[in-house]
């Protein structure tokens, strides 16, 4: 489904992606890992087309992102769903018209009885109760406001799912909740799923295959990006120790190179 070709993405000259080659084939989850400033949003937004290669090609079911005029891009784009960090619901407006907002935007030609019944069954799926239906989102929890933009972005029906720490400020409880939607998403719908994550339990539950990066910055020129990229079972058996460590949550190596940059 997706090919992503010597992807290169630079801002200012900084070079945040560089050399970025991979594929991810239809109905797979996959997990992308890594510390922060890594690059693996910026490499979610380029499978997308938020962000445009520097160098290389995004190609989506064959065709090349960049090749396609902004109209074309806006139809491919009906074909994602995002689920984004903190949720992005729109304030002003009613959990309904959260969830119905995509459906107004992209069908126009869709009655209300049917912008109705898909905002409903949708939202059960995700197993909120019908009251919450005229709430605004401030006066729900960020457990429940993550469940709303799920439902927001299933309502189009959508082949690929970009799920953007879809865990982060949540307990444990409430995230392993998030998790079991996105496994019972996958079951429901013939969906591709990208996952950015730093949870590593995430990482193991619901994807079949992990993808993690390393800072451009702190690796020779001739070095990948990708450091691993395997099924979650094999994280802790790694050969790269740097994966090991982040895995497990150990400073490591990270303490000896901030050691040095202070001396």
């Amino acid at each position: 489904m997706v090919e992503v070709r010597n992807l290169t993405v630079s801002f200012e000259g900084q070079t945040i992606l560089k050399d970025i080659d991979c594929e991810i084939q239809r109905g797979q989850t996959v997990a992308v890992i890594g510390e922060s400033g890594c690059g693996k949003t910026v490499f979610m937004k380029s499978i997308v087309a938020l962000v445009q290669p520097t160098v290389g090609r995004v190609l989506f079911d064959g065709v090349d992102l960049a090749s396609l005029t902004p109209a074309e891009l806006a139809v491919t784009r009906r074909r994602f769903g995002f689920v984004f960090q903190h949720a992005a619901l729109f304030d002003s407006m009613n959990i309904f018209d959260n969830v119905a907002f995509p459906i107004r935007q992209n069908e126009e030609d869709t009655d209300e009885e049917e912008v109705n019944d898909r905002v409903r069954q949708h939202l059960a799926e995700v197993g909120l109760p019908e009251e919450v239906i005229y709430k605004r989102p401030a006066e729900l929890s960020g457990g429940m406001q993550k469940r709303v933009g799920l439902a927001r972005a299933l309502v189009l029906r959508p082949e690929l799912i970009v799920y953007d720490e879809p865990t982060t400020g949540l307990d444990p409880i409430m995230s392993d909740v998030i998790n079991e939607l996105i496994l019972h998403t996958r079951r429901l719908y013939p969906v591709t799923s990208i996952v950015v994550t730093h949870d590593m339990h995430t990482a193991r539950k619901v994807a079949d295959r992990v993808m993690m990066f390393y800072p451009r910055r702190r690796l020779n020129s001739d070095q990948s990006q990708i450091l691993f990229d395997a099924p979650p079972s094999q994280l802790e058996h790694a050969e790269d120790r740097r994966v090991r460590q982040f895995v497990r949550g150990e400073a490591g190596d990270r303490i000896r190179e901030m050691n040095q940059g202070m001396a």
